[in-house]
Parts: structure tokens; sequence; C-alpha cells
């Protein structure tokens, strides 16, 4: 199995989508996030590319929806929730439809939908979308969302983590640099993956807007062993689900 990382949506090539495996991270936060609820058992979570987009699909909903998403970090005021994982308990999310927009996750899986199958990825689930990368037998592409269009170190290291923990159950082969590079961001991360995450600007942003508690949920590797695939929703867009069975 090739695997390739590929640092930012606007360096995606058709190649990195035909006939291969997708996995987007946005490990600060949405995809975390998105793992977080489908984890406390939310139904689904509808993926938009705008705030405003979000805001109409949720007003046609009359029940059992969740209208979430982050604006410079913060929660937008007619928004029920925020990008905040921690937010996400099985209280609030149980059996709910999230309509969500993000500034950077959300756009990177509508990047990547003409993949035939995408997955979502963080360091909290990266064990478990690992073993469903192996048993899906087919090239792969990890999609970092980044941060304002620049690389993100934590999208880095969690699809690093990915990429070992695959590496110690199958026939790996680490098709570009950027993967290898990766590879060893998340080795050298162990000892604190949160001391790792704060480094970057994406944290530092989070720090700054009294959200540092989200940096913490999404540095606890492994802690929700899920595989979550995105799927198109009954209404023709795409949503992101907990993933049926292996593809």
């Amino acid at each position: 199995m090739q695997v390739e990382v590929v640092y930012l949506p606007r360096d995606l090539k058709p190649g990195h989508l035909r006939d291969r495996i997708i996995v987007v991270l946005d490990v600060l936060r949405a995809t975390t996030t998105m793992i977080a609820a489908l984890h406390a058992g939310a139904k689904e979570i509808r993926i938009f590319s705008a705030l405003d987009e979000a805001r109409t699909a949720a007003s046609g909903v009359a029940d059992q929806k969740i209208l979430c998403g982050e604006e410079r970090c913060k929660k937008p005021l007619d928004f029920d929730l925020g990008n905040s994982p921690g937010e996400f308990t099985p209280e609030r999310a149980t059996g709910r439809t999230l309509f969500m927009s993000t500034t950077n996750g959300t756009r990177a899986i509508l990047a990547a939908q003409s993949a035939p199958i995408i997955y979502v990825g963080a360091l909290v689930n990266a064990r478990a979308t690992a073993e469903a990368l192996i048993d899906a037998r087919r090239n792969v592409t990890l999609l970092c969302a980044g941060t304002d269009g620049r690389i993100s170190v934590e999208d880095v290291i969690g699809a690093g983590a990915i990429v070992n923990a695959a590496m110690l159950m199958g026939d790996i082969t680490l098709a570009n640099d950027e993967a290898v590079i990766a590879a060893r961001a998340d080795l050298a991360a162990r000892d604190s993956y949160a001391a790792a995450f704060r480094s970057g600007s994406g944290a530092r942003n989070l720090v700054a807007a009294g959200l540092e508690q989200d940096v913490d949920f999404a540095a606890q590797i492994d802690s929700l062993p899920l595989v979550a695939e995105v799927r198109k929703s009954d209404t023709g867009g795409i949503s992101v689900f907990r993933c049926r069975q292996p593809v």
C-alpha cells in the first residue's frame, strides 16, 4: 500500500484522489470535533463550506439538529455550538444531525469529495483509522487541512500518527517526502503531543481565544477509537457518519 501526505488542499492533484482512499485531517479542531460528536452519539454531520450555507440548510429542519461551527475560532452568535470537541456530550449529541461549517476542515473535506472513499482522521482515532486503511487494501492520501492556507504542525503530526500505526500492521510504502516528514514528526512529538501542538500557530490562536482545553482534547492519541467516513447525505450533499463496516 502506497501512502502519500498532502499538506494543504490547494496542493491536491487528480492523482491524489483517483482510486484512492483520502483521509482528511484538521486536528485543531474540525475533524477531532466530528469524531467526538459521532462518539457521543450524533447521527450525521452535514458538511458546508460557508456559515450561511449551514444556516440555510439547518433552517429547513424542525428538530433533532445542531448548528455548529466557528468563525475566527469562536462560535457564531446564532449557532447552537462551536467547534470545540468537548462540547459534544451524549446529552447534546445523541441522535442529532449536525450542520457544520468551519474555516479549514469542512472545506478540506469538500475539496476531496471526488475520491471514492473518504475518512475523517485525527490523533484521537489514529489507530482505528490505520486499521481501516489496512483492511481496505487501497493506496492512500492523507490530506491536511492546514490553517488559513498554511501548513499546520498538528495536522502533519496527526497524519504521521496514522502512517506509523499503519506501518505496524501492514506493508506500507511512504510514497512522498511529505509522508516521511509526517512519520518522523509524529515520533518526535510522542513525549507530549500537547506540547508539540502548542508550538504551532493553530494552538496559539486557540489559547488566545480562551480555548486551550481544545488543544489538550485533540492531543489524546487513540482516545476515540472509531472510524468516520464521508458519504452522500439524503439531501444530495455530503455528510460524515460513523463507519458502517470496513470498506
